[in-house]
């Protein structure tokens, strides 16, 4: 067709198909070459190679066909330089210089914008080239050259010419630079696993709301770096990994373990953690990489898996013990889903929880293969000493900013909504914080226990903020503090408790008494506002933003998630069309932040109609006691629940018919400073 319309030049054609395992979402491309059974080999070792396990007695579908038409001799390249001048210099002279560190030193270099050069202009190294989005440094020995058709091509003119490659200079883990470029490299791998999640998995959790979090660990498990996630994620995720290693000593390569266990670092049962080691290419154990992703629904007593009247875990759903899903690269669906529908209350659409966790399995592959890769380039010695360099600096950071707090005791309390207390005492001495939580109270009867994993989780956020510095998140920020649990109290449960508004709303109110002790902010909104609905076909869930707490120096922020969250809430189109819900106004609840010399924010209003008959869950806290205030502020407006026109408790399951309407109006942040009664 192309040469009956008169298109000059000679094709080709290449033809491919897009094949996927029956019931996921991700295909693979492959060309077209063989039998059925090449292309299924093909398609096995795709998979295998880019979401790290294969699924041989699983069905293949076709998901599309096509067919490319590309015209020969045309590429990116117009041609290869060749027969170079070893020091070519262009013409004219650039128009600025800059200072770059070069070699361990300083040197003047040309800058050229990229727009001012002409085609066929040469620029001999070192030098830099500006463009509106990047910077090119071009380092000693190298010589660009602008092609015809604007693309820059640099070549190693000092390796050709010499016809020897140059000894790569031995890499320092003290020199600052490469530590600094290290570091966020590693954090770039838990961003780039994070987007693998996000767009393999299926949920609305994962992919719109964002309630996930990625992160890489050391040999021995403790958190080295991650993307700005889901801080109570983040600081259990260590505790997950022991708890694995404690029941599989030996992890072979290879091999992706999954857990939710509450005892053994999990944070409530939806939040479900996959593991994988990372080992060298002689077999050592080198790394951890794991994701945390909040399943829509893993079975229990009510929809969403988050009931607000559980006095047993098992009644909030399936519990997952280190449970081993992949080994040799093979993943035991069999498995999981036994696992999936085993106890008295299963998960109720098991195929949607293997989805995000095989998405949650192709986002650890890619962060295996991103630190084989970072190991190949710099050595696997130099990325390990670098991991151990970023958890030092954390931990110096956090020991300078303890030694500028004055010597001696605080301490602070607050209560749940229910009066259960929840008490912390700081002390400082000889450079270390020691964290009490002696009088905070009795293990909760119902679901608000959080685990020891959850509380660490919050210290080490409130950590990261008391340091005040950019840094990772990470396991050496607790070095320097003794924290201290009385076992069988509201945050450290004895087993079998329910744990599933301990996570979401405890660990809140832990983060509050710890900001409040160190006079650093008022009380944030205090609670997650916990939304679940569905019937026996589906499970929704959702989260909702409230007011911050002001500190000194600036007024809390309005409707947004604080503190142990950080998610998204799901646009209002999505939530239509894939729900049986209309959502009738989201707002902000102007008014609701405390007064204060900095204002707290103010909360959220959201109300839904639903369009047929469900059950609906409420876990929310705040509605009896208002978030306080510090120095003088005022407390934030409580929240508010109500069915049409009638209120309803901070916890409560509705059976709601077709037409009724849901409000939920969040509470506001606490003010800091000044006379409230002005």
């Amino acid at each position: 067709e192309l040469a009956e319309s008169g298109a000059p030049g000679e094709f080709a054609a290449l033809r491919r198909v897009d094949l996927r395992y029956r019931g996921t979402h991700a295909p693979q491309s492959l060309a077209v070459a063989g039998d059925e059974a090449a292309l299924t080999a093909g398609f096995t070792t795709e998979h295998q190679r880019v979401f790290g396990y294969a699924r041989p007695t699983q069905e293949i579908e076709l998901v599309g066909l096509r067919v490319e038409l590309r015209e020969l001799g045309v590429g990116l390249l117009e041609h290869v330089i060749e027969d170079m001048p070893d020091r070519t210099c262009p013409e004219g002279q650039a128009p600025e210089t800059a200072e770059l560190w070069i070699d361990g030193a300083w040197r003047t270099v040309p800058v050229w914008p990229r727009e001012a050069l002409r085609p066929g202009q040469r620029i001999a190294g070192p030098a830099l080239i500006t463009e509106d989005t990047a910077t090119i440094v071009l380092e000693p020995g190298f010589v660009a050259e602008l092609g015809a058709q604007g693309c820059l091509i640099a070549r190693d003119h000092f390796q050709a010419d010499k016809g020897e490659a140059t000894a790569a200079l031995p890499a320092d883990a003290r020199d600052p630079v490469l530590r600094e470029v290290l570091g966020h490299r590693i954090t770039a791998i838990a961003q780039q696993m994070g987007v693998v999640l996000q767009r393999t998995a299926l949920s609305t959790n994962i992919r719109e709301r964002l309630d996930f979090s990625c992160a890489v660990f050391d040999a021995r498990g403790d958190l080295v770096t991650n993307a700005p996630y889901i801080p109570v994620h983040l600081g259990a995720m260590p505790e997950s990994i022991r708890g694995v290693l404690a029941a599989h000593p030996n992890p072979p390569p290879g091999s992706v373990y999954v857990t939710n266990d509450p005892a053994a670092g999990g944070s409530h049962l939806p939040d479900i953690t996959v593991i994988s080691p990372v080992h060298d290419e002689r077999g050592v154990l080198r790394f951890f990489v794991a994701s945390r992703g909040h399943h829509a629904d893993v079975g229990g007593i009510a929809p969403g898996s988050m009931p607000p009247f559980a006095r047993h875990l098992a009644e909030e759903g399936v519990v997952l013990r280190a449970l081993s899903v992949v080994q040799g690269g093979r993943f035991d669906r069999a498995g999981v889903l036994a696992a999936l529908g085993a106890g008295p209350w299963p998960a109720r659409k098991p195929e949607e929880n293997l989805a995000d966790l095989e998405a949650q399995i192709a986002a650890n592959h890619a962060g295996a293969r991103l630190l084989h890769e970072l190991c190949a380039q710099y050595g696997a010695p130099l990325v390990t000493t670098t991991m151990q360099a970023i958890q030092d600096e954390a931990a110096a950071a956090v020991a300078a900013a303890i030694a500028r707090l004055p010597a001696g005791e605080r301490s602070f309390a607050d209560a749940m909504d229910d009066g259960a207390p929840v008490v912390v005492k700081i002390q400082v001495d000889a450079g270390r914080l020691r964290i009490d939580f002696t009088g905070t109270g009795a293990e909760d009867p119902g679901n608000l226990n959080a685990p020891r994993a959850v509380t660490v989780s919050a210290l080490l956020y409130v950590l990261r903020l008391l340091a005040g510095r950019s840094m990772p998140l990470n396991s050496g920020c607790l070095r320097a503090v003794d924290l201290v649990i009385p076992p069988g109290t509201l945050l450290s449960p004895g087993p079998g408790r329910a744990v599933a508004a301990g996570n979401v709303e405890t660990s809140q109110r832990v983060v509050d008494v710890l900001l409040g002790a160190l006079g650093l902010a008022a009380a944030s909104q205090g609670t997650m506002n916990n939304l679940t609905f569905g019937d026996e076909t589906f499970g929704y869930y959702e989260t909702l933003g409230g007011g911050a707490g002001a500190c000194p120096g600036h007024p809390g922020r309005s409707g947004v998630h604080t503190h142990m969250t950080n998610t998204r809430i799901t646009d209002p189109e999505l939530l239509e069309a894939r729900f049986p819900v209309r959502l009738w106004r989201f707002g902000l609840r102007r008014g609701s932040g405390g007064a204060g010399t900095w204002a707290g924010g103010d909360g959220l209003v959201r109300e839904l109609e639903f369009l047929r008959p469900m059950e609906v869950a409420i876990l929310s806290e705040r509605r009896v006691r208002a978030p306080f205030g510090l120095q003088g502020g005022a407390a934030g407006a409580t929240g508010r629940n109500l069915l049409g026109d009638q209120p309803i408790p901070g916890r409560a399951t509705l059976a709601v018919r077709a037409g009724q309407r849901l409000r939920i109006e969040t509470p506001g942040g606490g003010g800091f400073g000044g006379d409230p009664a002005k």
